[in-house]
């Protein structure tokens, strides 16, 4: 009989109980009797988004295939049910068992968003589990950190035992294995830990020592003992096709933010977009053979009862099997009423055909991302899309019966001026103008262009990650200049605009290329009150000003400065298979307005062939 934490009463009083009970559909119970090894997922933001996280049902499902370990899951309480469990001390618990988490043996992080890092200690802090690695002793879950974030882990290294980069499908196994070999023969935590550090992507901060110089530039970092390994070698899933894959998602009682099956068709991306930190970590590009996605969402559909499938990629569109696969899953799923999605299309590469194809897509806009609002700027930012692809494009979509669409775009990228910035209205107008050249009685009532801007960070393992960052005074003075160039224009009136917040993109940037020495900010942020930093309602930037003043830390420092080529950076250890003397070359030829053509056009000779395999063979040279 499980033991529930939450009495009615509590409950009651708190918003969304089915957050927090467990019991979901295709969940995973075993008897914890029968497992060396009890592990537990955790989300460090709320449930609804946890829930429609694809690489949390892969583990899930990866580890619960194992007859000797059991994974299960936790998400962020929501603040009202944080007070009640600090007033009342109730330690945090798993939602399968309903167990305390604290009495695991590993607690596994995703790591998706910077802004959520203060969440991380709220679930340590609920738990009762000290915040600090040097602070727990043999007793204590391991605390082990995975997902994009890690691939600059530095800000966190002091809360974390270990760290997995790469992909979990290739040795995250093997790491259990050891686990539940060295817990048989009684080896201790520290034991564990220095064998982990040699298995291949197993980051162990506390077995490196890091030392700055007296302009604040790390001049050393090294391991401490002979044995343990120098760099960290992403690990990636060459083969893509055998991988698992969850068969049976778990089903969540709330409407989770992405209420859908994901068929996840690709890896990687062919492109190299200079500020897209996905697209360098995840070469090469590997694609999942069709057969297999035609099964797999068979199989789902079936163990689901979800009615719409996404396809999952970071350019769906170039995926080469892209109009059969469609043809299949339209031609099998429209009698059961599925509705068929596609994000992460380019609109040099639309497809009216297939577009017009999927169901109530006109129910819908259009969304594309053209990144820049100028040639040259796309130019430096290699997004290999011209005025005419985006004129072609939007012109078909409108042609086709579309009326709305998104443009996507980013203020301050590298070398921008204001011409770019007033270009982003001009494109827009530029759109909107293409829809009303359309004879009236062919258009399908009034044009929408929704123009949304975010603030450009850089992000570790990008030609970007040398590049400064800007005060969020000059972020908002940036997005008033498109604001205002958008109301002179002729349709201003189709186009409406928006922007992110620009305390939040500065606060992103700290922690994106941040250091150790940030760790102490994040825990006296938490300690006053920060928490759930990536919702809008939640984010105070005066808890982080202080915490940054209090533990003598100079954010100008981390975003304002360009960094030099040759300085060592928090995240050098780390090898994702792509040459940092590739990023430099990327990062000149950015500054010479030059484009690199995508992998299938030509190869650039980015170190991705070491992995053996993916698009850098298909011939192209």
């Amino acid at each position: 009989m499980r033991k529930l934490f939450l009495e009615d009463r509590i409950l009651r009083s708190v918003e969304k109980p089915a957050r927090y009970i467990g019991g979901e559909m295709n969940a995973v119970v075993k008897d914890r009797d029968s497992v060396s090894v009890r592990y537990c997922m955790c989300f460090p933001d709320v449930y609804e988004i946890g829930m429609s996280h694809l690489g949390i049902q892969i583990i899930y499902d990866q580890l619960n295939r194992r007859a000797d370990t059991w994974c299960e899951r936790v998400y962020s309480p929501w603040p009202d049910l944080h007070k009640i469990m600090k007033e009342e001390n109730i330690p945090l618990f798993a939602l399968e068992s309903q167990e305390e988490i604290r009495k695991f043996d590993f607690l596994g992080f995703t790591l998706q968003y910077e802004l959520c890092y203060t969440n991380v200690l709220q679930i340590l802090d609920l738990a009762q589990i000290p915040f600090m690695a040097k602070d727990r002793d043999d007793s204590f879950p391991l605390i082990i950190g995975g997902g994009p974030c890690t691939y600059n882990p530095e800000p966190l290294a002091d809360f974390f035992d270990l760290f997995y980069i790469g992909d979990s499908e290739v040795s995250l196994d093997e790491l259990i294995d050891l686990y539940r070999d060295m817990k048989a023969d009684g080896c201790g935590k520290s034991a564990f830990l220095r064998a982990a550090s040699k298995l291949p992507g197993v980051y162990v901060p506390s077995l490196y020592a890091v030392e700055y110089g007296e302009d604040g530039t790390i001049c050393s970092f090294e391991p401490i003992f002979e044995d343990v390994p120098k760099t960290v070698r992403k690990q990636t899933c060459m083969d893509f096709e055998n991988a698992p894959y969850p068969e049976k998602p778990v089903i969540p009682y709330l409407k989770a933010t992405q209420d859908r099956i994901t068929l996840e068709i690709m890896r990687g991306c062919i492109r190299g977009c200079r500020f897209c930190q996905a697209g360098m970590l995840y070469r090469p590009l590997r694609q999942k053979p069709i057969e297999q996605l035609k099964k797999e969402a068979d199989i789902m559909i079936t163990g689901s009862g979800h009615e719409e499938i996404s396809l999952s990629s970071l350019s769906s569109s170039d995926y080469t099997e892209l109009p059969e696969l469609l043809d299949y899953l339209i031609t099998n799923f429209r009698t059961k009423s599925v509705n068929i999605t596609l994000p992460s299309l380019r609109i040099d590469n639309f497809s009216l055909d297939v577009m017009s194809r999927l169901q109530d897509v006109r129910k819908s806009s259009l969304t594309f991302a053209p990144e820049a609002g100028t040639q040259r700027l796309r130019d430096v930012i290699n997004k290999g899309l011209t005025e005419e692809d985006i004129m072609n494009g939007s012109g078909m979509a409108f042609r086709g019966g579309w009326n709305k669409v998104k443009l996507y775009f980013m203020l301050g990228l590298p070398t921008e001026q204001d011409d770019d910035r007033k270009g982003i209205a001009h494109l827009a107008q530029a759109v909107a103008d293409n829809y009303y050249e359309i004879p009236k009685d062919k258009r399908n009532g009034k044009c929408e262009i929704t123009v949304s801007t975010s603030f450009f960070v850089p992000k570790p393992f990008t030609p970007f990650q040398w590049a400064p960052m800007f005060r969020a005074e000059d972020y908002i003075s940036f997005a008033r200049t498109v604001k205002s160039e958008i109301r002179s224009m002729k349709n201003q009136r189709s186009i409406r605009y928006n922007w992110h917040d620009a305390d939040g993109t500065v606060l992103e940037g700290v922690f994106a290329r941040g250091d150790r020495r940030l760790s102490a900010a994040i825990l006296y942020a938490y300690e006053h009150g920060a928490m759930y930093d990536a919702w809008t309602d939640f984010f105070d930037i005066n808890k982080w000003n202080e915490a940054f003043d209090m533990t003598g830390i100079d954010i100008d420092f981390y975003n304002l400065r360009e960094r030099d080529t040759q300085e060592i950076l928090p995240w050098d250890f780390i090898d994702i298979g792509v040459t940092k003397q590739f990023m430099i070359r990327e990062w000149k030829l950015a500054k010479e307005e030059k484009v690199t053509p995508n992998c299938r056009q030509k190869c650039s000779g980015c170190g991705a062939r070491s992995f053996g395999g993916g698009v850098c063979f298909e011939g192209q040279n």
